[in-house]
């Protein structure tokens, strides 16, 4: 991996919290959290650092913005000429869209998450959200393309009708409604989703790590395999899981009425 680049704690806030949840903040609230070259290659350390990390078993993408949870591309950079530098050559836009990576990511969206910004929520696991927040694709407005993924990871997450209608005429969707379709998994205030996606994140972080990345990795290839293969790869994995470590201390945990110990092995 390479050395941390300066805009992680400039651009790019990054903590641990609780021990396993890594926690990580857009920190360009004057640009209301357009990705820049330097906010991309924080972004993609940070995968690569907590993919790394065994402690780390989850991770919150947040902001340290009310008014904005990222604006999509920074416009400036793209008039000077830099506008390859917001993309990463593992990570792909903003170093998060096109990531290889096994641990659970959780959005954290207490403001509008528009282009490029919805692209980088649908780039994670589960989403968190405001009801004040917005997500949508705005490109077509403007004769443009939501090219980091946004236009099949919309149409993954919601029905296909609603998902063309929002590619189509760049209109947002405003939280509640995305709530309700399935886009969002928990909606809260704006003052509690931080909260709200760290509690989500120990709910997730109590479990036995390598199941969880195991069996993730197993439901994301539902869209892309047929029902045979799937069988074959959901076998396979449960040999691996079922012979690990963990596989043997959750039932004796659970017999002995502890908490487990987990070794992600």
């Amino acid at each position: 991996m390479t050395d941390k680049p300066e805009s992680v704690g400039r651009e790019v806030l990054y903590e641990v919290v609780d021990g396993h949840i890594g926690l990580v903040r857009l920190n360009r609230p004057d640009k209301r959290n357009a990705v820049n070259g330097d906010l991309a290659a924080a972004l993609d350390w940070i995968v690569k650092a907590t993919e790394a990390d065994p402690e780390i078993r989850v991770v919150i993408l947040g902001s340290t913005s009310d008014g904005a949870f990222c604006a999509g591309a920074d416009l400036s950079e793209i008039s000077k000429g830099r506008g390859h530098m917001l993309s990463t050559n593992d990570g792909g836009f903003g170093g998060l869209a096109r990531a290889n990576r096994e641990k659970p990511w959780i959005a954290a969206v207490a403001a509008p998450a528009l282009a490029g910004g919805c692209e980088l929520a649908l780039s994670c696991d589960m989403i968190v959200a405001s009801e004040n927040s917005r997500f949508g694709l705005p490109e077509v407005k403007r004769g443009l393309f939501a090219g980091a993924g946004g236009v099949f990871r919309l149409t993954r997450r919601l029905p296909a009708a609603i998902a063309y209608e929002l590619v189509a005429t760049g209109d947002p969707l405003d939280a509640p409604r995305a709530y309700a379709l399935g886009l969002v998994n928990r909606l809260t205030t704006a003052d509690k989703v931080l909260d709200e996606a760290i509690a989500l994140a120990k709910a997730i972080s109590v479990n036995a790590p390598l199941s969880v990345r195991e069996s993730l990795k197993v439901s994301r290839m539902s869209f892309d395999a047929a029902e045979e293969e799937l069988w074959k790869i959901s076998n396979n994995t449960s040999a691996k899981v079922f012979s690990s470590e963990d596989a043997k201390e959750g039932p004796v945990a659970f017999l002995e009425k502890r908490a487990p110990v987990w070794k992600g092995r």
